[in-house]
């Protein structure tokens, strides 16, 4: 008779959902125990395509709120792979998904746009779904594109609602570490901020002290960049930034800290780097920027940058201020001899620095 009116039926059904929250409850909690952005999407991915095994999965996110610039993190069959998007921006999608804040069918989200510019690099990847990842107020922060199942079957209700409870909880996750990044890191740049460097830098004096080992910073100023300001307005001038942050990022090792220490002022600091290898790596920089044509209308002067250097170990025994200031003593030496310069500090420096502003007073214009 039980079997008759349903009861087991009903009592497997509830089992099946009960497994299915207790996976979800466990995907949650490892997605919370991530601590970057990108440990979050590698942890989703496993969650989603131990469930159902989607083709493509791939992640659109803003890294800094105030930016166009969209990053891309794609995977197949659990693993990273390279999938070039031409996409300068999501937030035109903010609205749409403000209305339909759920996973929904691709085909009724291009539909709702029609032949949009954007939707051609979506097309490239030919998804099944499209997801947004909101934040609490409904702004968008990022969009993940689903691909067909691996074996060709179209995504089953239950399917639908684990992936739709779990990016609820990647959403959040993604949210407070994107602002917590947000809180290290020069808005304009996207280069860590001064006070994140300078911490850095003490834990790095504390480092050498203990490990014997050398480590070294770069302090680099745009050479007459009031004159770009003057001259092409103060865009332009956010431009030169962000181009240099872009070049300096690519210049760098990843374990290097670069930051953006104010105006026009960027340091890096080099751990594990004598004094050498960091002039190499100043002058191949320096040589770069040199190089480096600033995308913009009409054409911008040629932009070069001067750097000073100074190397400190164990028996430096100088606190993180000093340390930068003889940074900046060999910066502003560069700037003497005529810009566009690569000095290391070093014995005799400080007198030739003192000579020199005995003789002329005023410092080189930046």
């Amino acid at each position: 008779m039980l079997r008759e009116t349903g009861i087991f039926d009903y009592i497997d059904s509830l089992e099946r959902e009960i497994k299915n929250f207790r996976n979800l409850f466990k995907s949650s909690l490892d997605i919370f125990a991530c601590t970057s952005v990108d440990e979050i999407m590698d942890a989703t991915v496993w969650q989603i395509s131990d469930y159902s095994l989607p083709s493509i999965i791939v992640f659109l996110w803003r890294p800094l709120h105030n930016r166009g610039e969209v990053a891309v993190k794609s995977y197949s069959n659990y693993k990273l792979v390279n999938v070039s998007l031409d996409l300068d921006r999501i937030d035109k999608f903010e609205e749409f998904f403000k209305k339909y804040p759920k996973p929904i069918n691709y085909e009724l989200f291009s539909f709702e746009f029609g032949e949009s510019e954007s939707l051609k690099a979506f097309d490239a990847i030919n998804p099944a779904l499209i997801i947004p990842i909101l934040g609490p107020s409904g702004g968008l922060y990022g969009i993940v594109l689903m691909g067909n199942k691996v074996m060709g079957e179209e995504y089953s209700i239950p399917e639908l609602s684990f992936i739709q409870h779990l990016m609820s909880f990647v959403s959040l996750a993604m949210q407070n570490h994107l602002h917590y990044e947000r809180t290290l890191r020069d808005v304009k740049t996207g280069l860590y901020n001064n006070g994140f460097f300078l911490t850095r830098l003490n834990e790095e004096i504390a480092r050498t002290k203990r490990n014997e080992s050398k480590a070294s910073i770069i302090i680099i100023d745009i050479d007459r960049f009031k004159r770009v300001n003057d001259a092409f307005g103060h865009l332009a001038g956010d431009r030169v930034l962000e181009s240099l942050a872009l070049t300096i990022k690519q210049a760098i090792r990843v374990e290097d800290i670069p930051s953006r220490f104010g105006g026009e002022e960027f340091t890096i600091l080099l751990p594990d780097t004598d004094k050498k290898k960091a002039f190499l790596m100043a002058e191949r920089l320096r040589a770069t920027v040199a190089a480096l044509q600033v995308p913009w209308a009409p054409p911008l002067p040629q932009i070069t940058i001067s750097l000073g250097i100074f190397t400190f170990d164990r028996y430096t025994n100088l606190p993180s201020e000093e340390i930068l200031k003889r940074a900046d003593d060999a910066l502003y030496l560069s700037k003497e001899r005529g810009r566009n310069r690569t000095t290391a500090w070093g014995i005799g420096l400080l007198d030739k620095i003192e000579r020199r502003l005995k003789s002329s007073p005023k410092k080189a214009e930046p």
